[in-house]
């Protein structure tokens, strides 16, 4: 693409050059500003209309539609670097999936979501939506589940980056590809990036190797910028370890909350039980007993259920030839045989690192 010109004139060339197409006199500062956006108009115009444009007229149709055509060449901007990240659209319905009884949800949704969506209202009473986010919490508490939700309430654009997709080019590598991604992520509008297990990138540099250090040191300088930009974005990162985060990025100033995320309780449970049992080929069910039975379950334990119930009913049916229908029975057989994630010890942990890292 024409972002990629190799030689940039001097100001008094682009001055020249600008006079020469379009008889119209900038000054050589100015003149060097404007000379890659012609360029790329020149590109695009092009683009569109599948042949060669000159750059004559080009450079006049930018100059006579200047704000137009920054807007036209940032939107095809934009769904290039979207195409390129896999950006997906998750639907509204996801946020129903959250019991309101969950904590977060009431956070999430007084903290974040309104003052985003009710623009006007929020710069009325100085309330500044926030920008960067962090969610902690044991394995398999909801926090990715979450984050979709948000970007699917806001009917924002969801993106995920995995530590390992800044990998790809290497270890040594890691630094330059998160500052490439995250340069790219600040030329979005309406997008929630996502990067889980944060605690790959953003480690504490206190026993760091030096690659380490310098990963951490890459996104501490990257967290402003993107905060500082005046577009629609919100960076949400994910991690299991809080405490193994560097301290720098958990002072205030880097992310405007962190928010624990932790165990379903019986209202919870009862909401992501019946959203699964809406899968199943089912008979007579006491939910109740369910719940009971799963506490302890994380939204993972509880899919993981599922997945061994929805096996065992086809299996039954299969051998048998005849319908299988799901009761309260079949989950008295296959619930005690998964572990529930969520043991007392790791729930003390978790109230701990709450009461210490919290920040909303």
């Amino acid at each position: 693409m024409i972002d990629n010109e190799p030689e940039m004139p001097s100001p008094e060339v682009c001055a020249s050059k600008i006079f020469e197409i379009s008889g119209t006199k900038f000054e050589p500062e100015i003149a060097a500003d404007l000379w890659p956006k012609i360029l790329q108009h020149k590109w695009l115009m092009s683009e569109k209309l599948h042949r060669d444009v000159g750059l004559r007229t080009a450079c006049t149709d930018f100059l006579e539609n200047m704000e137009q055509a920054l807007k036209e060449y940032m939107d095809y901007k934009r769904r290039d670097i979207l195409a390129e990240m896999g950006a997906q659209i998750i639907s509204r319905t996801v946020w129903d999936t959250i019991s309101d009884s969950q904590p977060p949800k009431q956070l999430v949704q007084r903290r974040i979501i309104l003052p985003l969506m009710e623009e006007n209202l929020a710069r009325k009473h100085g309330v500044t939506p926030p920008k960067t986010i962090i969610f902690f919490g044991p394995p398999g508490t909801g926090k990715t589940h979450f984050v979709k939700a948000i970007a699917g309430v806001l009917s924002w654009w969801y993106i995920e980056i995995l530590p390992s997709m800044l990998m790809v080019d290497g270890v040594e590598k890691i630094g330059a590809n998160l500052h490439t991604v995250m340069e790219k992520a600040r030329n979005l509008e309406e997008a929630v990036i996502f990067i889980d297990e944060f605690e790959e990138i953003a480690g504490s540099r206190d026993e760091a190797s030096r690659i380490d250090k310098s990963i951490t040191n890459e996104f501490l300088k990257q967290v402003p910028l993107l905060k500082n930009q005046g577009n629609k974005v919100l960076l949400v990162c994910a991690t299991n370890y809080i405490r193994q985060l560097d301290a720098a990025l958990l002072r205030p100033g880097r992310f405007d909350c962190i928010i624990p995320v932790g165990g379903l309780d019986e209202a919870g449970r009862k909401t992501v039980l019946q959203h699964y049992l809406l899968r199943l080929n089912t008979g007579d069910i006491d939910m109740d007993l369910i719940v009971k039975m799963t506490s302890g379950f994380t939204p993972a334990d509880v899919e993981y259920l599922f997945q061994q119930v929805a096996q065992f009913a086809f299996e039954q049916e299969f051998a048998l030839k005849q319908d299988y229908q799901v009761t309260t029975d079949t989950f008295i057989r296959i619930a005690p045989k998964i572990r529930p994630s969520l043991a007392d010890e790791v729930i003390e942990e978790f109230q701990k690192d709450t009461i210490t890292y919290s920040r909303a």
